[in-house]
């Protein structure tokens, strides 16, 4: 049988790509949670950004698809996975008549419902933030245009020239996490999610073959710190949007509607 094959029909090849989604997912939502925190920013940053990511055009197609396979890789091979294990437990049971209780951690237990709740999240997040299909009535139709006030650039790449009318994204991110019931939601959904990545990092070191006894102790600090920042720069954004520490930045959508809004939102100065 070829190689491609056993990775797809033994244990150990399921456990191999479910390892190697995971490092393309995590590689993806420690992206993801830069972009969004330059909403604390100008305008000119996240839009910038945004604006640059669409431009690759099928370039973009192509990480989307890249994403996608991992998505569907890593839910497909915990659930055999999981079939697995307890067609094998099953079986012990009834060939000894015992039952044993394998010593295991709460993340590592709850590994399934959280897995299913952030799969909720990720499907609600990209008909809100990509698809532009929920949540976001106050657009009213195509998302509105922001006109750069400077070049931007990441890490001395250009994202967008000053002068530019790009899609104002930061007025769309800002009036997502305006509304309470989303900002719990994505709240509750990254919470779990890095509850999930603390036993995900453990189980990725262990197929791989870098957790062993000298560096146990080492990455488990890491994958800590690793989840504790994801957790607390996703609270950071909603947190600081509903409580009114991060204003909306004058000439965005974002603050024509907090001007209009019969909530009392006020509008930082540039």
């Amino acid at each position: 049988m070829s190689l491609i094959g056993n990775l797809f029909t033994s244990s150990i090849g399921r456990k191999f790509l479910m390892a190697v989604s995971g490092v393309i997912l995590i590689g993806f939502v420690a992206g993801h949670l830069v972009g969004n925190l330059q909403i604390f920013g100008s305008p000119d940053r996240i839009n910038g950004y945004a604006h640059f990511l669409q431009s690759l055009g099928p370039a973009l197609w192509a990480m989307r698809l890249v994403l996608l396979a991992a998505v569907a890789i890593h839910i497909w091979a915990a659930v055999v996975l999981t079939l697995e294990n307890k067609a094998a437990r099953g079986l012990v049971g009834s060939r000894y008549g015992v039952k044993h209780t394998i010593r295991a951690t709460l993340a590592s237990r709850t590994m399934r419902w959280t897995g299913i709740v952030v799969f909720a999240f990720i499907v609600y997040h990209i008909a809100q933030f990509t698809l532009g299909v929920a949540g976001h009535e106050t657009f009213k139709g195509a998302l509105p245009k922001w006109t750069m006030l400077e070049d931007a650039r990441e890490f001395g790449v250009p994202l967008a020239a000053k002068g530019d009318a790009v899609a104002d994204v930061y007025s769309m991110v800002f009036l997502g996490f305006a509304s309470p019931v989303v900002s719990l939601f994505y709240i509750v959904a990254t919470s779990l999610l890095a509850f999930h990545l603390l036993h995900g990092f453990d189980s990725l070191f262990q197929t791989l073959g870098w957790r062993n006894h000298q560096w146990s102790g080492g990455l488990r600090k890491v994958t800590i710190a690793f989840c504790l920042f994801y957790f607390l720069g996703n609270l950071a954004i909603p947190g600081a949007i509903l409580t009114g520490l991060l204003k909306p930045a004058a000439g965005t959508y974002a603050a024509k509607v907090a001007v209009t809004s019969a909530a009392p939102v006020s509008v930082a100065q540039r």
